[in-house]
């Protein structure tokens, strides 16, 4: 059994963490993860050894320019993918050790995902969807942190609604309720703001940040844009498959200072 991280030898190689971050558990992390799609002259190396934590009860951003192996990293993370060597973690979770069942299990009852498709069921209310995934897995919403999360996202007044009586805006809000809904160890975000208005999307993000400042959830999200990027505590930057930077308390023109020098 793996132990715990504090116990672990001073020799343990965790890139890419701010030094803010290092006393604070790991909710996840990859330990030298590599991802090759493809043989011979179609290779293609998506993540190119990554070894990195993410702490619990913060909220990190990868960013990276088009093929750096952003979207690959979160995929593995969140137990969609399989790196092809090196391992990955959720908590003290070996996923790669973890069955195909064992796995779907984690990914339903320990993560939340919130994706730039809001993905809701057009045939059910913004609640059912909500609790879909507990209702999924079999178990009883806890109605007082559903209310929580219900007004932490300024839905009490659409619960009844279905998809289509609701704004993109109010639809991406039932999703991230549904993400936050099971209490999930932790969030992967995919471009969630991608499909709205610059307005919109700052109401999302600012949720978000909620989730993790108020309700001490963990959250990363996979984003191009900037400013969103500034909502986190932690810019992680990807380049060829490798992490080359991170940043602490960001700001959007910091990043988009950081952006410019990618393929410099």
């Amino acid at each position: 059994m793996l132990e715990p991280m504090e116990t672990l030898a001073p020799t343990t190689r965790v890139e890419a963490l701010p030094p803010w971050a290092a006393p604070v558990p790991l909710a996840a992390r990859t330990e030298d993860a590599v991802k090759v799609y493809g043989k011979g002259g179609t290779e293609v190396r998506a993540l190119d050894g990554v070894t990195v934590g993410l702490p619990a009860g913060r909220f990190t951003a990868i960013m990276g320019p088009s093929g750096s192996g952003k979207s690959t990293l979160m995929h593995c993370l969140a137990g969609l993918d399989t790196p092809s060597s090196g391992r990955v973690f959720l908590g003290d979770t070996d996923l790669g050790a973890l069955s195909d069942g064992e796995l779907t299990r984690v990914r339903r009852e320990r993560i939340g995902f919130v994706f730039q498709a809001f993905n809701l069921l057009p045939t059910l209310d913004a609640y059912e969807n909500i609790t879909l995934p507990m209702a999924l897995a079999g178990r009883k919403p806890n109605k007082e942190w559903v209310r929580t999360i219900v007004e932490t996202v300024g839905l009490s007044d659409r619960l009844k609604h279905r998809p289509s009586e609701l704004s993109g805006g109010q639809q991406q809000r039932v999703a991230v309720a549904r993400a936050l809904a099971s209490c999930p160890a932790m969030i992967f975000a995919d471009e969630p703001t991608g499909n709205l208005d610059s307005h919109t999307g700052g109401e999302i993000l600012a949720f978000m940040r909620a989730a993790v400042d108020d309700l001490q959830q963990t959250i990363v999200m996979v984003t191009h844009d900037a400013v969103a990027a500034s909502f986190a505590d932690t810019v992680l930057f990807l380049e060829d498959g490798r992490i080359v930077d991170s940043m602490a308390t960001p700001s959007p023109d910091r990043i988009l200072d950081r952006m410019k020098q990618f393929g410099s």
